[in-house]
């Protein structure tokens, strides 16, 4: 009998699964989004980011990191299932190591939609247990009831028609700790911010901090999901990590820097709107949005997270504008309410929902 024992059986049965999912995505005219993809990034010691495409050809549209571990690799998030392969690809291109875990910081799906392609290739989802709440509550296809944010999905990703969606199963209500001696993860349920389901990768023996959407480097943020005050609240808790590096969910991966900035943009929101709108009538709200925009555009600090007017309806600006009326009055604005409509389509499109 072949003298192998089961760490390398299982081993190389999960490198044979993967390498027949690169196979599969390598074969044939490169998908849109794989060339335009960019490499993996090392940012430690068998430490990865790499940066997605925020568009709606690209395959990998979330960042991802990963860290290879003595026996394993753990991945941050699980992308699209085309960028779930993407990334399969590049890990491969690195190591034959199995693939066993892909932790999602949240539920969106350019974050978590991946999960299935992870799970054919041997690895587990891993989550807070806030992302099995928040998928029940948007997943209704999933769960039973009439269909959800996964089949609006599929109208525009073709990649989502040929697999399902895949809850975490692994799940965590306030840490996860991975360590093998060499490397330490953290994973970490901070706070309500982008999601009431987020949760951030801490390596505290290389100062690098994974935020998901917690934070990002951009005019990336959505709200219609979480709390902008609680956001404010859960970036301190990130900051008093004291992160050297910080691989955002968006955008390029930066430094501590990059948390005070969001937090920054956040707290000057809420002031500009606190100040501008709070004792306005809702015709009187509206058409001050663009000397609460052009405010935060003079803020060298923060500008970059400003949306640009005339974006059409892929600008989020005024939604957020309206987010935040809510939660300091507890009121909406009648006369504004189409743009929390507006800004998930928004949100929908630049994170890879190419017919949202």
């Amino acid at each position: 009998m072949c003298d192998i024992n089961r760490r390398q059986f299982l081993a190389a049965g999960t490198a044979f699964l993967s390498l027949a999912a690169e196979e599969e995505l390598l074969a044939g005219p490169i998908p849109a989004g794989m060339a335009e993809a960019g490499n993996a990034d090392l940012v430690a010691p068998d430490v990865y980011f790499h940066e997605g495409q925020v568009s709606d050809t690209a395959d990998a549209v979330c960042n991802n990191g990963w860290i290879m571990f003595e026996d394993y690799v753990l991945v941050i998030d699980a992308n699209f299932p085309a960028g779930a392969k993407l990334i399969i690809s590049k890990i491969r291109a690195l190591t034959d190591k199995p693939i066993r875990f892909a932790f999602d910081t949240h539920h969106h799906g350019d974050h978590a939609y991946g999960n299935q392609i992870f799970v054919e290739n041997g690895g587990v989802p891993v989550a807070h247990t806030g992302v099995i709440e928040e998928m029940k509550r948007y997943e209704t296809g999933y769960y039973g009831k009439q269909p959800g944010r996964w089949e609006a999905a599929t109208k525009g990703r073709a990649d989502l028609r040929t697999t399902k969606l895949k809850p975490p199963s692994v799940l965590f209500s306030k840490d996860l700790i991975f360590d093998d001696g060499k490397h330490r993860v953290e994973l970490m349920h901070l706070g309500v911010a982008h999601t009431h389901g987020d949760a951030v990768a801490w390596l505290p023996k290389e100062g690098i901090l994974f935020t998901g959407d917690v934070c990002v480097n951009g005019p990336y943020n959505y709200v219609g999901d979480g709390d902008v005050g609680q956001w404010v609240t859960t970036l301190d808790a990130a900051r008093k990590l004291g992160a050297k590096i910080v691989c955002t969910g968006h955008g390029p991966r930066s430094v501590a820097t990059v948390l005070d900035d969001q937090q920054a943009f956040f707290k000057a929101l809420r002031e500009q709107v606190g100040t501008a709108l709070t004792n306005s009538s809702p015709e009187e709200a509206k058409p001050r949005i663009e000397s609460i925009r052009a405010a935060l555009k003079s803020n060298a600090q923060i500008a970059r997270f400003v949306s640009e007017r005339g974006a059409g309806s892929d600008d989020g600006f005024p939604s957020q504008v309206q987010k935040v009326y809510e939660e300091l009055t507890g009121k909406k604005l009648a006369a504004m309410m189409h743009e929390q409509h507006l800004a998930r389509h928004a949100h929908a499109r630049s994170h890879g929902h190419a017919s949202a």
